[in-house]
């Protein structure tokens, strides 16, 4: 059963986001109502495939016609097998008699019947064998997904058919579904699983969404830009302390007797 692309959103980001969602707020009843569509969408998976099974067996079953002539067939079977009995008796009888001619021509007739309840008794088992969609190979329903298996079918072919995609599918929905009825019966929440949060989802409290990716981005910027702030005040505070340190050293050179010596030994004298 082809369905086509699903319609929805499937990635890891918005399915990452739903679970920190949940697990922020657990008690959100936005939960109760994603996990309702979640079974009623997994349910109607799981229906359609149980009226395609029942659709299937009554297929398999016989019609009102082939119940009709396999009744037919059993009785005139019936009919031939007395009309062969009653010549093989005048056979006898005529034998005894000495009509050998009569004898022979009632043989023959005898053979002609044999052959006769032959064909009807191989179309009563083609039919017995064919009764209903099941033909030669005598079909019978796959309880899970609905495939029509032949009882003829080798380990081999078995095995391919419940290691088929189509057959694990609804194994898993089917499971999957027992878990989410046996847990809503509990008052437990069931397992989302693969679908995300749908596109339409209500708001919260107060109107206000979960966390999504745009509120993570922008406390991501908030704390990029706190980052920053803090690196400009530290360069701010270096680069004021150096300042002070240069203007510290300058008036303690200024103050210092012993370099004004210094600089008068050093200056060239005057010659007169």
């Amino acid at each position: 059963m082809d369905l086509g692309p699903c319609p929805k959103s499937h990635t890891e980001r918005l399915k990452t986001d739903f679970n920190e969602a949940r697990e922020k707020n657990p008690s959100d009843p936005r939960f109760d109502q994603f996990q309702r569509e979640y079974e009623a969408n997994i349910s109607s998976f799981v229906e359609e495939c149980d009226r395609r099974i029942r659709a299937a067996h009554r297929r398999l079953e016989k019609t009102p016609e082939e119940n009709a002539k396999t009744t037919n067939l059993m009785r005139e079977i019936g009919e031939i097998e007395l009309a062969i009995q009653g010549g093989t008796e005048k056979i006898e009888s005529l034998g005894e008699e000495g009509k050998v001619e009569e004898s022979m021509r009632e043989l023959e007739a005898v053979e002609a019947l044999k052959a006769e309840k032959t064909e009807k008794e191989r179309e009563l088992q083609q039919l017995t064998d064919t009764s209903g969609a099941s033909g030669h190979q005598k079909l019978r329903v796959c309880d899970v997904c609905g495939a029509y298996l032949s009882v003829l079918d080798s380990d081999r072919r078995l095995a391919d058919h419940f290691g088929g995609k189509m057959h694990l599918g609804y194994f898993e929905l089917r499971k999957m579904l027992d878990e989410l009825k046996q847990r809503r019966s509990q008052g437990g929440r069931g397992p989302m699983g693969p679908p995300a949060v749908p596109s339409s989802a209500p708001s919260g409290p107060g109107g206000s969404a979960p966390d999504g990716p745009r509120d993570r981005g922008y406390d991501r910027d908030r704390d990029r830009d706190r980052d920053h702030r803090d690196a400009h005040r530290d360069r701010d505070r270096d680069h004021h302390s150096s300042r002070y340190d240069r203007d510290r050293d300058r008036d303690h050179r200024d103050r210092d007797p012993r370099r004004g010596d210094r600089d008068r030994s050093r200056s060239p004298r005057r010659r007169y």
